[in-house]
């Protein structure tokens, strides 16, 4: 009995560790100073697929460049380059 319960155990899945890459601000590894609202290929990735700014704690985008980017995406949309609502954007 006891050679049939080590067998088992040993065939089990090892339990999932989860493992979280640091986040790090993508305008400063690149050096980025000025985020362009003409660009708004660019833009998309700061966006969901509703056409929602994504926050930071997804993105992993600094406080500063967040606004930056939330500021860029209002005028995109404002200027008609972006949409306001949309279903799947990406």
């Amino acid at each position: 009995m006891a050679q049939q319960n080590q067998s088992e155990i040993r065939y089990l899945n090892p339990p999932a560790i989860d493992i979280k890459k640091k986040k790090f601000c993508w305008f400063r590894r690149h050096k980025i100073k000025y985020v362009d609202y003409k660009n708004p290929d660019f833009l998309k990735k700061f966006l969901n697929e509703q056409g929602k700014i994504l926050p930071r704690r997804i993105t992993g985008t600094s406080q500063k460049y967040q606004r930056r980017v939330s500021r860029a995406i209002k005028r995109a949309r404002h200027l008609a380059l972006l949409p306001y609502v949309t279903d799947m954007l990406k």
